[in-house]
């Protein structure tokens, strides 16, 4: 396959997007912001309602900044004056506000004085956040090149470590079972012998929530100077990993300190996979049924029947 230029999300001005997708935008931007203007998007996310209602510099001093950096942050999300971005956020609470009803936002992490309901409360909610922020945010395009590259792969190569490494288990897995030569390298020397074997025709594929981690990058390089079509499944898409990558596929889970990467982020890269995974299984729908079909067949018998019960007396 033919190398092509790397392919992200194109900014996008925003007049063009809907409520929704300015927090998602907000999110998404988290990563690669600079601390004071992280903590302007934190100001915004924690209460996007009455952020919309605070003038400029009230902002500033609620996230402990200037106003020039709260202008640097609208200019990073795409928006081009600070009453754009308060009518933005009057829309997006609005919106949030009508599908919610008056169910209260959990907060962002577990505190040592939660209930178990309330962890629950927050694990849910944060988890399905997420499931819907990295949905809205997906480019649908690098998606579809990725399905087309995996499907038509030699072999499929995946990279990734720590609570990623299970992510890419999950992966191979799936495309093992439908009959693709697939691999999952968890170690980085094991990582690295692999890229050096790949060529045109086959894929590389690195899974890292930062896109920063070395024992990820450095196989997918490789992979890349072998010619490998390359894709990145990262929350950062300003990232190394990102950046090293032919197809960038982007989920938007925040790690928090109590719980971080082994959750949010996990459960978003997990349906990033199923969206690739059932993709390819579409291009060829009748072979998949017949191997999912042979494959469920070989293990089925191994399976404990439950014994069938008596009916009661008298029945």
């Amino acid at each position: 396959m033919a190398r092509r230029e790397p392919l992200r999300a194109p900014a996008q001005p925003a007049d063009d997007a809907s409520p929704a997708e300015i927090l998602t935008r907000i999110r998404r931007a988290l990563p690669s912001l600079a601390p004071a203007e992280r903590r302007v998007a934190e100001a915004v996310l924690a209460g996007p309602g009455q952020a919309s209602e605070l003038s400029i510099s009230a902002l500033g001093e609620r996230a402990d900044t200037s106003v020039a950096t709260v202008m640097r942050f609208c200019r990073g999300i795409g928006i081009t004056s600070y009453p754009q971005l308060r009518l933005s956020l009057a829309a997006a609470a609005a919106s949030e506000h009508a599908l919610g009803g008056e169910r209260p936002v959990p907060g962002t992490d577990i505190s040592a004085t939660d209930t178990l309901s309330e962890i629950v409360s927050k694990i849910v909610y944060n988890e399905v956040r997420a499931l819907e922020d990295t949905g809205a945010g997906l480019d649908v395009e690098a998606l579809g090149h990725a399905v087309e590259a995996v499907a038509g792969a030699r072999r499929v190569d995946i990279f990734g470590v720590g609570a990623s490494a299970f992510v890419g288990q999950d992966l191979h897995q799936k495309l093992h079972r439908i009959g693709h030569m697939a691999f999952v390298w968890t170690d980085r020397h094991a990582a690295l012998t692999a890229a050096a074997l790949l060529g045109p025709g086959d894929v590389a594929l690195a899974i890292s929530h930062s896109g920063e981690t070395e024992d990820t990058i450095e196989p997918l390089q490789a992979a890349a100077a072998r010619g490998a079509t390359t894709i990145a499944l990262t929350n950062a898409a300003r990232s190394t990993l990102a950046k090293s990558a032919d197809l960038v596929l982007t989920t938007c889970a925040r790690e928090t300190p109590f719980r971080s990467g082994a959750t949010v982020s996990r459960i978003a890269q997990l349906a990033l996979i199923d969206c690739l995974f059932v993709g390819v299984a579409q291009r060829s729908f009748d072979a998949t049924t017949a191997a999912l079909q042979k494959t469920h067949g070989a293990v089925q018998r191994r399976t404990r029947r439950q014994p069938r019960r008596r009916p009661p007396a008298g029945d």
